[in-house]
């Protein structure tokens, strides 16, 4: 992800890095809270092991999209870095919601997308 000023110009989001945003939106956490949170929002369905974590974590910091917290906390591990959303990384998220909640409705009005009530 190469840096940019329009968080537009990053969309569509990989799914890794559009659930570490979703992991972020509620505050800072640790990279392995991040890989935990991930886990849990998918049901299992996306596991995140070190490599992938953590070069994600990476280009999205390269990005802007995320920065490293420099708040220490006490009892933790002083190798443990903590990881927060930017305002360019919360807009990005904004829009790429946007954009899944469009393609959603032209779905279900293609009638693409079976009731979830029925399922």
């Amino acid at each position: 992800m190469p840096p940019s000023r329009d968080p537009a110009q990053l969309l569509p989001l990989t799914p890794v890095v559009l659930h570490i945003l979703l992991a972020l939106g509620e505050g800072e956490r640790h990279g392995y809270a991040i890989a935990q949170e991930v886990e849990a929002l998918t049901d299992g369905q996306i596991h995140m092991g070190p490599g992938t974590l953590y070069g994600s974590i990476q280009r999205m910091m390269a990005a802007g999209l995320i920065e490293e917290s420099r708040r220490a906390r006490a009892g933790d591990d002083a190798r443990r870095r903590y990881y927060r959303m930017t305002t360019p990384g919360q807009r990005a998220l904004e829009l790429e919601l946007r954009r899944l909640s469009q393609v959603v409705n032209v779905a279900r009005a293609k009638r693409l997308l079976r009731d979830p009530e029925l399922a």
